[in-house]
C-alpha cells in the first residue's frame, strides 16, 4: 500500500511464458495484488502464472488486447484496488517503476501516469526500430496538436490509473484491438483527468511482444481516427460513443460476460 491506497498490477498476457517470471520477479513490495489475464495463449502462460501465485483469469478464445485490458481493470477494481498499474508481461518495461508511478496517484498528484520511452532518449537506446520511432513521434505531434496537451508519447503500454478513472471512463465502448490504448488516453483528456509521465527505459528483444508492420499501420490509422473523433466532439459535434458520458462502463459489462473469481473461463460474447 501507499498512503493507505491499495495497489494492483495487471498483466494482459498472450504467449508470455518466456518472460513472465522475470517480469513478476521485479514487482516492488508496494504491490498488494497481481492479476494476470490470459487471452487464450498457446503456451504455458496460465500454468506458470498459477505457480507464481498470481490471480489468473483465462479467456476461452483470443479476444484481443483491448478486451484483455477490460478484464484486467474490472478484476482489479473487484479486488479493491485504489491504484491500478498495467505492466506488459513481456519484460519490455521495467516493473521497478511501479512504485514511482503509483505514488504519484496515491498522493493525489495525477490521475493517470504514463511510463514514457521517449523522455531521456530511452526508446532508441533500448532498440526501438527507427521506423517505429519516427511513427511514434509523428503520431504524438498530431495528437498533442488536436488534444491540446503536451505528452512525450501516447503509445506506451506502461500505465497507471486511479480507481476513479477506471470507474468513470466508458471503456466498454473502446476497440478490442491495440487502438484501445489510444482511445483510453483520449477519454482521459476529454473527461478532464490529470496526466503525468515518468521516464522509462525499454528494451526490444526477440521474446518481447511487438506488433508487425501491417498491424502497426492499422493502429496508426486508428490513432488518426481517434484524434479526429476527439476534435469533433470537443468542437460540439455529435460525440463518438467512446467519448459519451452515457457510454458503457466496466460495471455494465460484468453480468453474462464471464464467471467471477480467479481462474474463471470467459464464455464467448457476441
Amino acid at each position: 500500500m501507499l498512503n493507505g491506497k491499495r495497489i494492483a498490477v495487471v498483466l494482459p498476457a498472450y504467449n508470455a511464458e518466456k518472460t513472465l517470471e522475470a517480469t513478476v520477479s521485479e514487482l516492488p513490495e508496494c504491490v498488494d495484488t497481481c492479476i494476470l489475464v490470459d487471452d487464450h495463449s498457446k503456451d504455458g502462460t496460465v500454468e506458470l502464472g498459477r505457480r507464481l501465485g498470481l490471480k489468473v483469469f483465462v479467456h476461452n478464445r483470443n479476444y484481443g488486447y483491448g478486451r484483455n485490458q477490460q478484464t484486467c481493470y474490472r478484476e482489479a477494481l473487484a479486488s479493491g484496488a485504489d491504484v491500478v498499474i498495467m505492466v506488459h508481461p513481456d519484460y519490455q518495461y521495467t516493473p521497478l517503476l511501479a512504485t514511482a508511478m503509483s505514488s504519484m496517484i496515491a498522493y493525489g498528484v495525477y490521475d493517470v501516469v504514463l511510463g514514457s520511452r521517449i523522455i531521456g532518449g530511452g526508446a532508441r537506446k533500448g532498440g526501438m526500430p527507427l521506423w517505429k520511432y519516427i511513427a511514434n513521434r509523428a503520431l504524438t505531434f498530431f495528437e498533442n496538436l488536436f488534444l491540446g496537451v503536451k505528452l512525450s508519447e501516447y503509445h506506451t503500454g506502461y500505465r497507471a490509473f486511479s480507481r476513479e478513472v477506471l470507474e468513470r471512463l466508458p471503456l466498454l465502448e473502446n476497440s478490442d484491438d491495440f487502438v484501445f490504448d489510444n482511445q483510453m488516453l483520449a477519454q482521459c483528456v476529454f473527461f478532464g483527468f490529470r496526466l503525468g509521465e515518468v521516464s522509462c527505459p525499454t528494451k526490444y528483444f526477440k521474446e518481447a511482444s511487438s506488433i508487425n508492420f501491417r498491424r502497426s499501420v492499422k493502429y496508426g490509422f486508428g490513432v488518426l481516427a481517434t484524434t479526429m473523433q476527439f476534435a469533433a466532439a470537443r468542437a460540439g459535434f455529435s460525440a463518438a460513443t467512446f467519448l459519451r458520458t452515457d457510454g458503457r462502463r466496466l460495471s455494465d459489462g460484468a453480468d453474462g460476460y464471464y464467471s467471477q473469481g480467479a481462474d474463471a473461463t470467459l464464455p464467448a460474447r457476441p
